[in-house]
């Protein structure tokens, strides 16, 4: 006891103190900490989806590239092939051929759908049209359709005698009328017409889902400053809408690249190789010919591609935001 009357904290008392003011100090401390801590708690949330995308893409891509340095014909043994299968990619004109038709394939996939697209919802943006809500649907409908449906529809009106000859031959074009697919000029420009068809709907709902959100001040204070239409496109719609182009081209990008059901369906890579594309190629030396390497090389060189272009165009756009 204390002169005053009180009792006096002894050893075993002031270890039991400390023992109750531990787990407070510990609290505090991770409640001064940031959301989110200790991260490997983070970590460990993450691993199942992690573990599923290792196994059925990192895992099947590693494969593919140890298939990539080998000579396989699929049923023998293999034999090693080092780089010689990517080697080819650059040297043989009937592995390069495929990736040039891909580049002439994306200015119809993406090019052509973003330009049509981003001059639709200006247009639309500016002038009231009624039953909007009809167009937006009628133009996003190639997107919900089977690729098969859409390439066995088109087939049929490219056919030597199906609609557009018809067509041609009923307003006096006849000169105009060829068999689409079966031209060595006009096979791959067909093709890719198709597929701005089939992109040009989702660039449009897209850009007109970012058009809403673009202020209305900054088109009226355009145009207090006398700008045309011309001038509020380029000073107002197109910065406004930079992240939708961005996801726009991504998705056409990889589309035009990845194309194969459609070109199966409509002309199996002919006349000749006339359209044959990265992932019909990969599919037709797998699967036809048992040139299962070069196959698996073109395939990962196909992804790099893909992968590249994805990240070249998000970071132009992250670069102009910053």
């Amino acid at each position: 006891m204390s002169a005053a009357g009180r009792p006096v904290a002894g050893r075993g008392d002031g270890a039991r103190g400390a023992g109750r003011g531990l787990p407070g100090a510990f609290a505090a401390r991770y409640r001064r900490g940031a959301p989110g801590q200790p991260r490997a708690i983070g970590y460990l949330y993450l691993l199942p989806a992690l573990a599923v995308y290792g196994v059925f893409l990192l895992f099947p891509f590693g494969q593919t590239v140890w298939l990539s340095l080998l000579h396989w014909d699929g049923l023998t043994v293999a034999t090693w092939a080092g780089f010689d299968n990517y080697r080819d990619l650059l040297t043989d004109p009937g592995l390069r051929a495929p990736f040039v038709h891909a580049a002439v394939l994306l200015l119809f996939y993406a090019a052509l759908p973003v330009a049509i697209g981003l001059l639709l919802a200006s247009a639309l943006s500016r002038f009231r049209v009624r039953g909007m809500t009809f167009f937006r649907t009628v133009l996003f409908l190639p997107q919900v359709l089977a690729m098969v449906v859409v390439g066995v529809a088109w087939r049929s009106i490219l056919a030597p005698d199906g609609l557009l000859n018809d067509t041609l031959r009923l307003v006096g074009l006849d000169a105009l009328t060829r068999s689409w697919l079966g031209d060595y000029t006009w096979a791959l420009p067909a093709v890719g017409a198709v597929g701005t068809w089939v992109e040009t709907g989702l660039c449009l709902v897209l850009f007109l889902a970012g058009a809403q959100r673009i202020p209305r001040e900054l088109y009226e204070a355009a145009r207090l400053d006398g700008a045309g239409a011309v001038r509020e496109f380029f000073a107002v719609t197109l910065p406004g809408l930079r992240a939708e182009i961005a996801v726009a081209l991504t998705l056409t990008i990889v589309a035009g690249l990845r194309n194969f059901d459609l070109i199966y369906i409509t002309t199996s890579g002919g006349p000749g190789n006339a359209t044959s594309v990265p992932a019909y190629e990969v599919y037709r030396r797998a699967f036809e010919t048992n040139e299962v390497g070069a196959a698996a090389a073109m395939g990962v060189g196909l992804t790099v591609l893909i992968f590249a272009l994805t990240v070249a165009v998000s970071r132009l756009v992250e670069g102009r935001n910053r």
